[in-house]
């Protein structure tokens, strides 16, 4: 076999899926982890700074963003080795489908671990689905306060007083009722979505839920290639169990 043959050879053996997929869940998990873990502490020193000015008050804001920020650190670590985990499957699989001309060989136990990873995937994918929608929530509130804010700057705001547009965080269950201020008007709002913390916010969070969508879509490749490389596996292993008894 000459250097070329052997270079197709090895190529037909990349499992392509599960590389692309690798590869977009590792940049879909890392914006989603470090976008996300900026904009929390962002969100804390805009409460903090303009919303809440005694301490008790956003305490449990503080404590609720901490502890999502050591998920986050989870999630980045068991991605990480996850992705390579699969990946390192992937490539086991594709070299076994591969074999079409030589002796097949796979075990129960391999099949087994073959299934296992499907469903942990499809599991993982539908936990992933449901953090793409809740990162969508802060994009969300983000998104009331800057067109509250391009409200006062348009012509309509002027026929009333700009003082009267208001944004509430309160209402959002980020601070008690009882917290002060709680809310800001006009050219205190104004303000507010001038600095660089509400800003960098803003956009850090609608990169986190795209990562977070992109990490949705790696999944489901991941799903939809280890599917196959398992009905795949164990066609070829009933097909050669038949075969031998003949």
């Amino acid at each position: 076999m000459g250097c070329f043959e052997c270079c197709i050879k090895c190529l037909g053996g990349v499992p392509y899926a599960s590389l692309v997929a690798t590869i977009l869940c590792f940049s879909g998990v890392a914006l989603f982890c470090g976008c996300g873990h900026v904009a929390l502490t962002g969100t804390v020193t805009m409460v903090e700074n303009h919303f809440s000015h005694v301490t008790s008050d956003h305490a449990t804001l503080t404590d609720v963003v901490q502890i999502l920020q050591y998920i986050i650190y989870g999630i980045a670590c068991f991605f990480f080795l996850y992705g390579i985990i699969l990946l390192a499957e992937g490539f086991y699989t594709t070299s076994a489908v591969k074999e079409m001309h030589s002796e097949f060989k796979t075990t129960v136990c391999g099949r087994c671990i073959s299934a296992m990873f499907v469903f942990l995937t499809y599991i993982l994918g539908l936990g992933w689905l449901g953090i793409f929608g809740f990162s969508a929530v802060p994009v969300f509130l983000f998104y009331n306060m800057w067109t509250t804010c391009g409200a006062m700057k348009s012509p309509i705001a002027n026929l009333t007083s700009v003082d009267n547009i208001c944004v509430d965080v309160r209402q959002y269950g980020i601070i008690p009722w009882n917290a002060t201020p709680g809310k800001a008007c006009g050219s205190t709002l104004s303000d507010i979505c001038n600095t660089s913390e509400f800003y960098l916010s803003y956009h850090l969070y609608i990169v986190a839920c795209a990562g977070a969508g992109a990490t949705v879509i790696a999944l489901l490749i991941y799903v939809m290639a280890t599917t196959y490389n398992f009905a795949v596996l164990k066609f070829k292993s009933y097909d050669h169990s038949h075969t031998t008894k003949f």
